[in-house]
């Protein structure tokens, strides 16, 4: 057990400097090709989704509803990586979009904006490392650990709304 822990330990320090460093490179990769979709309106929804099954999978949890808690969690999983390859599809064939607001609500949109960012790089280790705890059977440490994970990884997905929300009327199509 102690090897495939550290393992898991590897795996969690390699994504969690990994998926920042490719996203970021990526960023810097423009194509020309046209989706055939607007991607900034599907990316937010995935947002939206993982909001949902975030919070109706601590109601499952506290209501000892645990198989459903775990399809629950690795469905946002999914669904928060889904919403990274829409996202880095959307940048490399899309010019980034200005925000056009001004004034106070300027300042709102980039307080929202620079704290999702940063701490949508910052929950990647505690989501995989509240995964693991749960898949070794650590209950005890995923559920101190998950106390944290969970309400940094629902402003993550809340606020990733709001940003879509607040730069949607600035879209070019």
């Amino acid at each position: 057990m102690k090897s495939d822990v550290t393992k898991f330990n590897k795996w969690i320090v390699i994504l969690s400097i990994a998926i920042p460093l490719v996203v970021a490179i990526l960023f810097g990769v423009k194509i020309d090709v046209q989706l055939p979709v607007f991607l900034p309106p599907i990316y937010a929804t995935t947002n939206a989704i993982t909001s949902l099954l975030l919070i109706v999978a601590v109601w499952a949890v506290k209501n000892k509803k645990i198989n459903l808690h775990e399809n629950l969690m690795k469905t946002a999983i999914a669904f928060s990586v889904l919403f990274l390859v829409l996202y880095v599809a959307y940048h490399m064939t899309s010019e980034s979009t200005k925000f056009g607001g001004e004034g106070m609500l300027k300042t709102v949109y980039f307080v929202i904006l620079i704290s999702h960012i940063f701490l949508s790089i910052a929950v990647i280790p505690f989501v995989l490392i509240t995964y693991v705890r749960a898949i070794t059977n650590n209950i005890e440490l995923h559920k101190k650990i998950a106390k944290i994970t969970f309400p940094l990884w629902l402003y993550v997905a809340i606020s990733g709304v709001v940003v879509y929300l607040m730069i949607s009327p600035y879209y070019i199509r």
